[in-house]
């Protein structure tokens, strides 16, 4: 149903008509884009992920895939989840039990100027397995807002104790919404909204030259060698951090007009005290 909604939304009007039928929307990752030779973005989404994740890559997948501008592919994977080395032209997607160190999910990027040529994403078990996260809605939530910032989106909301807005770019306490949050009857942020798909419309609404494309050549693991790449140390300098800490990005600096630039969710400090169990 979904893939047919898109092909319709593709065919009738094409872009300019979708562009005035859905809500305008503000929240881009900086200006981050893959760059594109066609009105839809392919990507290869490589699982790197456990049984305990794959019904959530896959659903994430799908619903991303609703974009008129987003194709998302599942591949094989082309890393080792602990490393979760980025692969020149697509996502990688990994999840490991990669410590106590405060994070629930990264997404990280390479780019050449505004362009991403690679990205990643990790999934932190040693989170995930405690009874804290270990929900349906947490893991949608996250695996639906890292990939996403894999291509360019940023939230439309960084507060965690207010109403949800409905949308996996929506920071929340309460990601399945309803009863038990700040309020009874608000939606869940466990998958993407209609502002998501207007953001990506305005990301992807040109295309590039053969001659102005950027084409990777091979893998650039500038970055992504250091021994343990899961420590801020590791991610160069904190470009911006929102009010609480919660929400940071990080950027390196590979030289040649290129760099990493790390987005970190980092779990809920006094939540974690209560509920953290590395077993």
């Amino acid at each position: 149903m979904r893939q047919m909604f898109k092909r319709q939304l593709a065919v009738v009007g094409g872009l300019t008509v979708l562009l005035m039928a859905v809500p305008s929307a503000n929240h881009s990752w900086g200006n981050y884009h893959w760059s594109l030779s066609t009105s839809v973005l392919t990507l290869q989404t490589g699982d790197n992920v456990t049984s305990a994740w794959d019904a959530y890559l896959d659903e994430a997948i799908d619903d991303w895939n609703t974009s008129a501008v987003i194709e998302l592919v599942k591949v094989a994977g082309g890393t080792r989840a602990r490393q979760c080395k980025p692969t020149g032209g697509r996502i990688e997607v990994c999840n490991e039990r990669y410590g106590s160190n405060g994070w629930l999910g990264i997404a990280q990027i390479w780019v050449s100027g505004s362009h991403i040529t690679q990205a990643i994403t990790k999934l932190n078990d040693t989170y995930f397995n405690t009874a804290t996260y270990n929900t349906p809605a947490w893991r949608r939530l996250v695996t639906c807002q890292e990939i996403a910032h894999d291509f360019g989106l940023a939230h439309q909301d960084e507060t965690f104790d207010n109403v949800n807005l409905g949308s996996c770019m929506d920071y929340t306490n309460d990601p399945d919404g309803g009863a038990g949050g700040v309020s009874n009857n608000d939606p869940s942020n466990e998958h993407p909204n209609s502002h998501d798909f207007s953001q990506l419309l305005q990301i992807y609404n040109h295309t590039h030259s053969a001659s102005s494309a950027v084409v990777p050549q091979g893998n650039d693991n500038r970055g992504a060698d250091v021994a343990d790449d899961d420590r801020p140390s590791t991610w160069g300098k904190l470009v911006r951090s929102s009010r609480d800490g919660r929400v940071q990005v990080f950027e390196l600096d590979l030289g040649r007009g290129a760099k990493k630039v790390t987005h970190v969710f980092w779990a809920d400090p006094e939540k974690d005290s209560r509920g953290h169990d590395e077993h």
